[in-house]
């Protein structure tokens, strides 16, 4: 494990195999309702959000606790960042009052990065703008490996609002990493120029996009992100690019739902769908628990 995850870009198969590992052995701890474990007991690590969270912050608060670390989180709002005062200044704060691992959500790409090089505490990236979300990507990659017992080899169909999403691009870097294909589908608005020299496939329908793939993965149509404009009525967009029971039967055998949460049921996703059998949104927050923990494991152990 490095010092920091900063983003699944540039990391190697086996290290991308010691998290899944790692995470592996963590969900058989939570299986078995062991939530009050030693592995990194005298280890304190912070939370700082500034962005609104509520599944990646509370799952890294679990895990921290439940490895038996101290948390801290820090409401950016009321703290010092309010009257004036800089990240670095802010990180380096913490750090010094002996914080080991600072995770960190920005909305501007590659905060971590730089922070990274600044401080000699554990940086952890739980999502900086439109770049990357690597935590989210691990346990999607989790979450298909656990279903078919590997990713070589996999087809794997995003689909949905691909140029805001941070989960994409990180999905992007460490699946062709791990040997599985990726397509991408979403109206021309929602599609980032140049998407396709990061090596996935870029398709002209739904229905082309989820033919013949394992893993059918909804993207979040993300409205805050957003200008007006960018597609036609909710309606409109999910009667046409919308992933439902119907077309699911384009995909292979044995194929499954994922999706980064939170859902927009009749979005980007039909309730029908969501609660389905094939559905592994849900199996996928469990899955963020157990590799937030292993890599919270990975750092304090120094591997």
């Amino acid at each position: 494990m490095r010092k920091d995850l900063l983003g699944l870009e540039g990391l190697s198969r086996e290290e991308i195999e010691e998290i899944l590992d790692t995470a592996d052995v963590m969900r058989e701890h939570l299986d078995k309702g062991e939530i009050n474990l030693d592995y990194c007991r005298g280890t304190s690590v912070v939370n700082l959000f500034y962005e609104n969270s509520t599944r990646t912050r509370t799952s890294f608060e679990n895990a921290t606790r439940f490895l038996g670390a101290n948390q801290v989180n820090i409401a950016v709002a009321s703290s010092s960042v309010a009257k004036g005062e800089s990240m670095y200044d802010t990180v380096r704060t913490l750090e010094s009052i002996k914080n080991n691992i600072v995770v960190i959500r920005h909305s501007m790409a590659g905060t971590p990065h730089y922070i990274a090089k600044k401080v000699d505490a554990h940086i952890v990236n739980a999502g900086d703008g439109q770049h990357e979300h690597p935590t989210q990507a691990l346990l999607d990659m989790l979450t298909m490996r656990r279903h078919f017992g590997r990713l070589e080899g996999l087809t794997v169909a995003i689909i949905g609002d691909i140029k805001y999403s941070r989960v994409a691009r990180s999905n992007i870097f460490g699946l062709l990493t791990m040997g599985a294909k990726v397509k991408l589908f979403g109206i021309k608005t929602l599609m980032p120029k140049g998407i396709e020299e990061m090596g996935a496939t870029i398709c002209n329908s739904i229905e082309e996009a989820i033919q013949g793939s394992d893993v059918i993965m909804g993207l979040r149509i993300q409205l805050e992100r957003q200008t007006s404009g960018q597609f036609p009525t909710i309606k409109e967009y999910f009667t046409e690019y919308g992933i439902t029971m119907d077309r699911m039967k384009l995909a292979n055998e044995n194929a499954i739902i994922m999706h980064p949460a939170p859902v927009n049921r009749g979005v980007e996703i039909s309730g029908e769908a969501v609660d389905s059998d094939c559905s592994r949104i849900f199996e996928q927050v469990t899955n963020g628990l157990a590799v937030r923990m292993a890599i919270i494991k990975l750092m304090v152990e120094g591997k």
